[in-house]
């Protein structure tokens, strides 16, 4: 792949459907902790152990901890460069007939923050609730989420579990339901939501620039999304701090920190007309 910035900014000044793929880089420069590599832990355990249906059919208290902790973490950050860009770069094209979607793997809402209008949320959203009764999604902001957890869910590894009762953890406020919420996102082994993968399918064919930001391209289905773009002759270009598995595949690669490689590839290009 080609780091040529030139040529690069020649292929977006021209492309009428772009969309963004983003991985936990793009939310590390805001502080997220991304829960993948040496540090990942949450008190002893990894996220792949606590993300998961049977971790929350077990111990709802303890995955309701860890995601409360997570919450309470992001409440406290915000967008950095890279989201202001992407969502800077969605209006003003917008007003010229072109469109920018966001197709996310994060589910830290830091684009939505940035005021990115064209979102695709595939693993969900920490700040969303799923009824395990009903099935009501809906968005929560609340802090803390439900009065027993306030206080709780810090990381470190000497905490010992809350050890919260069911019927104190989050529970669904639709009339006369009840029922134990947990957070609407994509843990290991469940599947993505097919309405929301129909629609990234739509706009991966129509697409004629792909950008992959800031994710390792292991996490399936989302790794396969730009190879196939590429495979179709569509011009990849791929914003990450190293070489991925997929790089090789892709028509530009960035290396560096996207708060910084991003904004200068999606500033205005001088051919743009502005109305």
């Amino acid at each position: 792949p080609h780091t040529d910035m030139a040529d690069f900014r020649e292929v977006f000044a021209k492309a009428k459907h772009i969309a963004i793929i983003t991985g936990a880089g793009v939310s590390a420069e805001s502080g997220v902790p991304t829960f993948r590599g040496a540090g990942g832990f949450w008190r002893k355990w990894q996220a792949q152990e606590l993300a998961t249906p049977e971790a929350f059919a077990r111990n709802p208290s303890r995955v309701w901890e860890f995601y409360h902790y997570r919450r309470e973490v992001m409440l406290s950050k915000h967008p950095n460069p890279a989201h202001i860009a992407i969502a800077e770069c969605e209006k003003r094209l917008s007003k010229q007939g072109r469109s920018v979607v966001v197709i996310t793997q994060n589910i830290d809402e830091l684009h939505r923050k940035a005021g990115t209008k064209h979102l695709l949320e595939i693993h969900g959203s920490l700040f969303k609730t799923r009824c395990t009764n009903c099935g009501n999604v809906a968005a929560n902001y609340k802090s803390p989420i439900c009065p027993a957890l306030a206080g709780k869910g810090a990381p470190d590894p000497e905490t010992e579990d809350a050890t919260i009762p069911v019927e104190d953890l989050p529970q669904c406020e639709e009339d006369g339901c009840n029922g134990l919420l947990r957070p609407h996102v994509v843990w290991f082994g469940e599947t993505l939501d097919p309405d929301i993968l129909t629609a990234v399918e739509k706009e991966l064919e129509i697409c004629d620039l792909c950008l992959v930001v800031g994710t390792s391209s292991v996490v399936y289905p989302a790794a396969m999304f730009a190879p196939r773009v590429s495979a179709r002759g569509v011009p990849v270009a791929e914003f990450n701090m190293e070489a991925t598995p997929a790089t090789n595949r892709f028509r530009f690669h960035f290396p560096g920190p996207c708060g910084t490689t991003l904004p200068p590839a999606l500033a205005r290009h001088e051919s743009e007309i502005i109305s």
